[in-house]
């Protein structure tokens, strides 16, 4: 029978140079690919969308490399190493949510925007308030999901450093938010993605290399690695069954339902996975990337289950909530009693290697994460919401009379609220990369607060307003004839502003240990996530200002979309 190693301890004394090393050829290897794509091309489709020539199966390395966050290698699985089978229940909401966006999305969305989701709407919804609306929601989700990223490499380099220094940690997020902020304005969306690609292949590597070693120690026999982890666990049985963390109360139950309707609905309505279908030549190349995106990510979290369990069983449930409350350092503390245990050379050289994985996979989100913001602010709300009004508004009324005389004209025209060409583009470039400086300023100060609090639980409340504010704009506007302008910005504000104002008083923010601002106690909201109740409010927002809009909607419009995004005519 596999008896469990003794606790270990993050490597000390001489062996930090060598995780040190590994950290900086990871910082170097991947600003040297930016500088070099950088060159390329400074053109808004260039820096918006990586001139649009990624294979699907490239796109689709992107998009797993995009989506398998710090949420994902270091959250789920150190929920699985403290709660168990409801640490599962994660990513199968993660995995299950690529189905909506294969079905419902992918293809519609790369036929009918450009570079945001915005572009979706302004297609067939030409209003400033309506890109600015979206344009605002999408900086909101994106500046969440920083935050959990950023949150997770604090709990990686403290680890790494063996402190749980609050020092080590807030300049740990310094210095993530100002890599993000140099891959972005540098390198835009060419360089993003080919940083998404190597971080998605080294991700991969590593987590196939240590589920063989965790298999290979424990001979094949899961059984015995699963009666460890509940061994080890500190719960006894209940680890392997429902309930550890969201069973104790009706309350708990119907929180964990909340959080899995919005991580299923949350994916399809996340700013920087919906700019990858841009990223590729052709509808049917979306389509297929997301095939392949769906094959990576079900055989990671089939891994990160594995690595979970692992984590429990030879290190314990107790020395990873010791090293990290949340268990952000489940992974990486696996490594090194995989590799032989603190002080040896090899749980060293693995606990380094893991833990430079992980790095890069957090400045590759971060990255995405960066870009897909800074574009919602240049893209939507400064160039398609506040710049030029008056010319954009002749350029409507223009358009409107050309649709009239012209069928053929339709679904290549530019939409009116869309910036012209040349100089007007390049600016729109410049306030970008502004624009990525400042919501990296944010995301510093925010994740600061926020260290103490698990990655994926971070990201549970990104996805919980994405799929409040994003999610039900989306699926209005592609399906439903009726839908109104009044709608639109409703159903964005109807979701969006309950969401966040559930989540300011809920006990994610006060009246718990693990809280924002643990000290006071302000919430009176019960649930950690508010998905239940914002998702059908953005819904009912956009069916209660779509039918008492006192325009009706504009059926040639929707005509041009549908056309658009079921053929690909015209599309960009």
């Amino acid at each position: 029978m596999t008896t469990a190693t003794p606790p270990p301890v993050a490597p000390t004394g001489d062996h930090h140079s060598l995780a040190i090393v590994l950290f900086a050829v990871v910082v170097l290897v991947t600003l040297g690919v930016t500088l070099w794509v950088g060159r390329r091309g400074n053109a808004a489709e260039d820096f918006y969308a990586g001139g649009r020539d990624f294979t699907p199966l490239q796109n689709g390395f992107a998009l797993s490399g995009d989506y398998l966050s710090a949420a994902s290698f270091l959250g789920v699985a150190g929920l699985i190493a403290l709660y168990g089978y409801d640490g599962v229940l994660y990513s199968i909401g993660f995995l299950v949510a690529w189905l909506v966006v294969l079905m419902l999305v992918a293809e519609l969305v790369r036929n009918a925007g450009r570079y945001t989701l915005a572009d979706v709407l302004a297609l067939r919804l030409r209003r400033r308030r309506v890109r600015a609306a979206a344009g605002g929601a999408s900086v909101v989700v994106t500046l969440l999901y920083l935050v959990a990223q950023m949150v997770g490499a604090g709990s990686l380099v403290a680890l790494l450093l063996g402190t749980n220094s609050p020092h080590a940690r807030t300049w740990t997020i310094i210095a993530v938010g100002a890599l993000m902020v140099v891959y972005v304005t540098i390198g835009g969306m060419r360089a993003t993605t080919w940083i998404q690609i190597i971080k998605a292949v080294l991700l991969t590597a590593g987590s196939v290399l240590l589920t063989v070693l965790l298999v290979v120690r424990f001979h094949g026999d899961l059984g015995e690695l699963m009666r460890q982890a509940a061994q080890h666990s500190g719960a006894g049985h209940r680890y392997l069954e429902p309930g550890l963390k969201y069973g104790a109360s009706f309350t708990s139950r119907l929180d964990f339902f909340s959080l899995g309707l919005a991580l299923v609905l949350g994916t399809a309505g996340l700013p920087h996975i919906l700019s990858r279908f841009y990223t590729v030549p052709t509808a049917r190349a979306a389509r297929r990337s997301t095939m392949w995106a769906i094959g990576l990510v079900g055989g990671f979290y089939l891994m990160a289950i594995a690595l979970g369990l692992g984590a429990t069983a030879l290190v314990g449930s107790a020395e990873v909530r010791h090293a990290n409350s949340a268990g952000n350092t489940a992974v990486p503390l696996l490594a090194l009693v995989l590799g032989g245990g603190n002080g040896s050379t090899g749980g060293v050289v693995l606990f380094a290697l893991i833990s430079a994985i992980a790095f890069a996979t957090i400045l590759a989100v971060v990255a995405g994460l960066t870009l897909a913001s800074s574009a919602a602010f240049a893209h939507d709300i400064w160039a398609g919401a506040w710049r030029n009004r008056p010319r954009r508004e002749r350029a409507r009324s223009l358009r409107d009379r050309l649709r009239r005389r012209s069928a053929e004209a339709l679904p290549a025209a530019r939409s009116a609220d869309e910036p012209g060409p040349g100089a007007a583009e390049q600016q729109e470039v410049v306030v970008a990369r502004i624009a990525a400086g400042g919501i990296g300023a944010a995301a510093i100060v925010i994740s600061l607060y926020a260290q103490q609090l698990n990655v994926a639980f971070l990201v549970g409340l990104a996805f919980a307003v994405a799929a409040s504010s994003n999610l039900p704009v989306l699926l209005y506007t592609l399906f439903w004839s009726r839908f109104t302008a009044r709608g639109a910005v409703w159903s964005v504000y109807g979701g969006l502003v309950p969401a966040m104002v559930l989540v300011f008083f809920s006990p994610v923010v006060s009246g718990s240990k693990a809280a924002l601002f643990p000290g006071v106690d302000f919430h009176w909201f019960p649930l950690e996530n508010p998905g239940i109740i914002s998702i059908p409010l953005g819904f009912l927002a956009g069916w209660i200002g779509t039918v008492t809009s006192p325009e009706p909607a504009d059926a040639d419009r929707f005509a041009e979309l549908e056309v658009r995004a079921l053929t690909g005519a015209g599309a960009a």
